[in-house]
């Protein structure tokens, strides 16, 4: 375990953030020396620390305590140091991530950010009138970033813009409904996901549930027009033709469709496509959809618990090209368990085969709420292997295809403290996914654990979740509308 002792409450999460980037196999607490003094079990794992962080009058102090004698120190000059300001911020974040990276003597492809978007940065930049060159050498110098990712991050930013030019910021929306079924749970899997086995007699009760939501909420978006619909989950297709066709049939009966300029489904699961249901969702203009193996690797498809086979993949992806679709979306996944470079060379290989028309490529990231995580613990780091030798291999990879990078994020605990890269062929690029990411736009969520996002004047957000669990939905229904109205979300800009 990593001990940090701070004089003062302030900062403790940008302290805890920098160091899981250098430590991640490590348990990190940063204490407050109220906190090791008033507790028998604080007192415990802070007799000797590994860091102290002293908040003084006119500097900030930091001192490793392994007998190093490895110490910086920063002079505040006007700045009050009892008191959070991004100048204060911004100066105990460098001075940390210098000493680190000397200590360990390396740096971080994201220097000393910890937030999901950095794309946001680059982006308020070239808002300011800054090329793209000056946004990214801006990210080089104001957060330590590496001229490659600086650079990406100021070009999908720039390719943003222009995939976004069209979007009805003030007066529009967009819409994501969640199915939150699948085939099976899973390893990695931290979202709303219900074994469709255990709940397949209670689909239509969800489905019930949800139109009751959908005609709320549709009330309170009237008048305003609808850019984007996103059915996600989960696994929107272990739903049954018939049923897929009442939830389309409800989608059209509550909303505006006539101005969506993207409707995408997830068909994530291979095993949950049939070419009955394709032809359902290809009767209702549905125009993206993302058939997702995450792994062209046998072993690990039955190591993560997707029931699933590789030749299943290509059938799944074939059906829907056979079914008239012509913006097929793939995932993939950097640091599953045990795969190596060579597997990820591989996954990639079987894919440039199929040729999609869009590649995402997400780097795994260990969520406390999957299973993933209790393997990880048993299995020890060793397993996972994700470097940005290959985030590179997989860029050549779509470049190969015809495609360039238009959104990244981040999350925490992701593996190689890397990031997720969505990549696509002109014209074929995912709008959704840039509207969730640069939070410019309110997103009505709907369905079990959605959450809502309304974005009002001056770039004020606020969030409405909607409970995780299915039954607890649908018994609650009215409740999760009353959040909604509580929020605004109808108006907001």
């Amino acid at each position: 375990m990593i001990t940090v002792i701070v004089n003062i409450d302030l900062y403790r999460y940008e302290i805890h953030s920098l160091l899981k980037a250098f430590y991640p196999r490590e348990d990190v607490k940063v204490l407050t020396e109220a906190d090791a003094v008033g507790s028998r079990k604080y007192q415990q794992i802070a007799r000797e620390p590994f860091l102290r962080v002293v908040f003084a009058e006119k500097n900030i102090t930091l001192s490793f305590c392994d007998g190093s004698d490895q110490r910086a120190a920063a002079v505040l000059g006007d700045l009050p140091a009892d008191r959070k300001s991004q100048e204060l911020k911004t100066l105990l974040k460098h001075l940390l991530y210098d000493m680190l990276s000397k200590r360990e003597e390396r740096t971080l492809p994201w220097g000393e950010l910890i937030g999901i978007r950095p794309t946001k940065i680059a982006m308020q930049s070239l808002l300011d009138g800054k090329t793209v060159e000056e946004a990214a050498a801006a990210m080089e110098h104001d957060h330590l970033v590496s001229p490659g990712k600086a650079l990406l991050s100021a070009q999908i930013a720039q390719r943003e813009r222009e995939i976004l030019a069209d979007i009805h910021y003030k007066n529009g929306y967009s819409l994501y409904v969640g199915i939150p079924f699948c085939p099976t749970t899973c390893l990695y899997c931290s979202f709303p996901s219900f074994n469709l086995a255990l709940w397949k007699d209670r689909v239509d009760s969800y489905l019930d549930a949800l139109e009751r939501e959908m005609k709320a909420c549709s009330e309170m978006m009237k008048g305003r027009v609808l850019d984007t619909v996103y059915i996600g989950g989960g696994t929107p297709t272990t739903l049954e033709p018939a049923q897929l066709e009442r939830l389309f049939a409800m989608l059209e009966k509550y909303f505006p469709m006539e101005n969506v300029q993207e409707f995408t489904i997830e068909a994530g699961r291979p095993d949950s496509i049939t070419m009955d249901k394709l032809r359902v969702i290809r009767a209702h203009d549905v125009t993206r959809i993302s058939v997702n193996p995450q792994t062209m690797k046998e072993e690990t498809l039955r190591l993560i618990g997707r029931m699933h086979t590789v030749d299943e993949v290509r059938q799944a992806y074939a059906m829907c090209r056979e079914a008239g679709f012509d913006n097929i979306n793939m995932d993939m996944i950097l640091g599953l368990p045990e795969e190596t470079l060579e597997d990820v060379r591989d996954t990639l290989r079987q894919i440039t085969d199929l040729s999609p028309d869009s590649l995402t490529v997400h780097s795994l990231a260990l969520k406390r709420g999957s299973r993933m995580q209790k393997y990880i613990e048993e299995k020890g780091f060793s397993s996972i292997y994700n470097t940005d030798g290959c985030m590179e291999l997989a860029a050549e990879a779509a470049a190969g295809m015809g495609m360039e990078p238009y959104y990244l994020y981040r999350q925490k605990n992701i593996s190689g403290n890397l990031e997720n890269v969505g990549y696509a062929r002109p014209g074929k690029a995912g709008i959704y996914n840039i509207l969730i990411m640069e939070e410019k736009q309110s997103i009505l969520a709907l369905g079990a654990g959605s959450i809502s996002k309304a974005v009002f004047d001056h770039g004020r957000i606020e969030r409405s979740d909607n409970c995780k669990d299915v039954a607890t939905y649908i018994e609650n229904v009215e409740e999760m509308i009353g959040r909604k109205a509580r929020l605004g979300i109808g108006d907001s800009q």
